[in-house]
């Protein structure tokens, strides 16, 4: 069954029209993914990849039946994109796109939840669910389904551990990127929850970064599972109040550093990996402890 995407899944793409939407477009469906319209305010009628294109979620939805929506319009359009969809009922919003102002990315966020959608991103690579639906960076090619599940915001990061696993054996069930913003739709403990009452996941392997309290917040959630996670951070050797990579990777407060962060997750339960080549051996260690 896996989380969020699975075989039933109807996706649009909002701003397919554009430059990035019409290339993820072409890249959805030379993978096969059930990529079925795109949306483009004012371009209804027009086609893309030989898809149709709506003038909104709404008409996708109508004529489509859509529930996945993977937003590549400009960051200022963001939040409107994120209310439209939600209000058309599409319960699985993937933000491709960076640079969202933080005010939006706070509103569109707490609209969504209110209304029972999970919003990825600003700056999420997407969703895959291996062998059933993806939306994603993510090269299939490059990874193997199973039963492990993967939440990392950086996607370069959920490709790593997906390989990592690969080489240990495993495949993985849902592989997530939340996002490398400051303000997510989803976070890590909203994955773990997921991944939890999943029944086609034995297990989860969660990577974080410095900065923000994401991986904070998942401790307790990580003390309350029943599955075994492998945890890992990144930025051992970052120094406090310097930006590193991601907009959200900045450690501004004491606690937003790789050791607290390292030592609440073990606190909680969880393997700790030295890096991101370990978390196969990891999860096997886990497994065998299970």
């Amino acid at each position: 069954m896996a989380i969020l995407l699975n075989g039933a899944t109807r996706a649009i793409i909002q701003g397919m029209t554009g430059k990035v939407g019409s290339a993820m477009a072409a890249r959805f469906l030379a993978a096969g993914q059930p990529l079925v319209a795109g949306v483009t305010p004012g371009r209804g009628g027009m086609t893309v990849e030989g898809l149709p294109v709506f003038d909104s979620c709404h008409d996708a939805v109508a004529e489509c039946g859509v529930d996945c929506s993977f937003v590549t319009v400009p960051a200022p359009f963001a939040l409107d994109a994120v209310y439209e969809a939600v209000d058309a009922g599409i319960k699985v919003i993937t933000l491709y796109i960076e640079n969202v102002p933080v005010l939006d990315a706070v509103r569109l966020s707490r609209y969504a939840r209110a209304r029972g959608a999970w919003v990825l991103g600003p700056n999420s690579a997407g969703c895959a669910s291996l062998g059933l639906a993806n939306f994603s960076e993510m090269d299939e090619r490059f990874l193997t389904a199973g039963r492990i599940g993967v939440v990392a915001k950086s996607g370069a990061m959920c490709m790593e551990a997906a390989h990592y696993l690969k080489h240990a054996g495993y495949g993985a069930s849902t592989i997530l990127s939340i996002g490398g913003d400051a303000v997510l739709g989803t976070y890590h403990g909203d994955a773990l929850a997921m991944f939890e009452v999943d029944p086609d996941t034995d297990g989860v392997v969660m990577v974080g970064e410095i900065g923000g309290r994401s991986e904070l917040h998942a401790a307790p959630v990580v003390a309350g599972m029943t599955k075994p996670v492998v945890g890992l951070v990144i930025g051992r050797h970052s120094p406090p109040g310097r930006q590193m990579g991601h907009a959200g990777a900045y450690q501004g407060a004491a606690e937003e550093n790789f050791a607290v962060k390292t030592e609440a997750l073990r606190k909680a339960g969880a393997w700790i990996a030295n890096d991101i080549t370990g978390v196969g051996e990891a999860m096997r260690r886990a497994l065998g402890n299970a």
